[in-house]
């Protein structure tokens, strides 16, 4: 890459972070909200969203100069969709948050790579309200409609109505990917255990929220340590995340009933270190060097992964862990790759 090529690419990068500075603070003061039936003029927006006539205005034309409003200053084609519709399969708007998130706590981390401690996962507030924003259309829309039937020995024992099948959900932030599962298989029970207090409080709301709370309880509690016996398992998106990787499998090898299954879905990337990589291996490199790494550092880990989990990597913990055969399954997914492991060759 040439010295202007890559002065360019610096100069389009500012312009996207910037912006989506701006998209969090629409997201954040309901504009996008506002604008829903209709352009508004800066005091309409200003009455409405109870903000400063001023900066309304200010924010109106940024909005429009960056194509997200139209001239006119309404929403763009398809702006609700990626911007307002949390929950929908287009919804983006936590790419805003992520950015706000990691850019806060910017400073902590410049420290942390001075004296090697870490950067709480608890005061990461925006990330972890943007992981479960980007996560939940996925949890929603995908997970019980399209993953799990892709694996039938899990799909046939969640459909099994006497006795219903008993989920932990391991790493479950949130919840969403707790209460959807609880949505879809009427028969079941869920728990879900996080180290977050802050996730387990507003999981157990949203449970409450969909309805669903009778099935479905939130456990503070280390993977590590959690007990019980399950008849499935599943990691979305944390395995990387736990500082002790090979002991959370180990254990929940032993928490598994006669047959059942750990679920797992982490980041697709290459099998090997490959520079210069592709977009989304880029994405997760600088989110492990602002966010994953850091954040797994202040747990005086046994091992701290980071965001770049490869394939052979977490079949050897699997292995080491106990499981003789992992599997990788064949689910279709840009950021993910799934994982099967049952305690034998059963």
């Amino acid at each position: 890459m040439t010295a202007e090529a890559l002065g360019e690419r610096l100069f389009g990068a500012m312009i996207g972070a910037l912006e989506l500075c701006t998209v969090e603070v629409g997201r954040e003061l309901g504009l996008y909200a506002a604008l829903r039936d209709g352009p508004l003029t800066p005091a309409e927006l200003a009455k409405t969203a109870g903000i400063d006539e001023r900066y309304a205005r200010e924010w109106l034309e940024q909005q429009a100069a960056a194509g997200f409003l139209t001239p006119d200053l309404a929403l763009a084609p398809g702006a609700a969709e990626v911007l307002i519709d949390e929950g929908g399969t287009a919804y983006a708007g936590a790419a805003g948050q992520f950015v706000v998130g990691v850019a806060l706590l910017t400073p902590a981390v410049i420290e942390a790579f001075r004296t090697g401690a870490g950067v709480p996962y608890s005061e990461y507030a925006h990330v972890r309200h943007g992981i479960a924003g980007f996560n939940r259309p996925m949890f929603e829309h995908l997970l019980t409609t399209a993953w799990l039937p892709a694996v039938p020995d899990i799909e046939s024992r969640l459909r099994d109505t006497g006795p219903g099948a008993r989920v932990l959900d391991l790493g479950c932030g949130m919840g969403y990917s707790s209460v959807a599962l609880a949505r879809a298989y009427p028969s079941i029970t869920v728990r879900g255990a996080d180290l977050d207090e802050h996730s387990i409080t507003a999981a157990r709301s949203i449970a409450a929220a969909a309805g669903v709370a009778d099935r479905v309880s939130f456990t503070v509690a280390d993977a590590a340590s959690v007990t019980g016996n399950y008849d499935l398992i599943t990691i979305f998106e944390a395995l990387h995340d736990m500082g002790d990787p090979v002991g959370v499998l180990r254990n929940a090898h032993s928490l598994l009933s006669p047959g059942g299954s750990v679920l797992i879905a982490d980041e697709r990337v290459a099998d090997e270190f490959t520079a210069p990589a592709g977009e989304v291996e880029r994405l997760q490199y600088a989110f492990s060097v602002l966010h994953c790494l850091p954040a797994t550092r202040a747990e005086n880990p046994v091992l701290a992964n980071g965001t770049i989990l490869r394939a052979p990597t977490l079949m050897g913990w699997a292995r080491e862990a106990g499981f003789p055969a992992p599997v990788v399954l064949d689910i279709e997914n840009d950021f993910w790759r799934f994982y099967q492991l049952r305690r034998g060759y059963e």
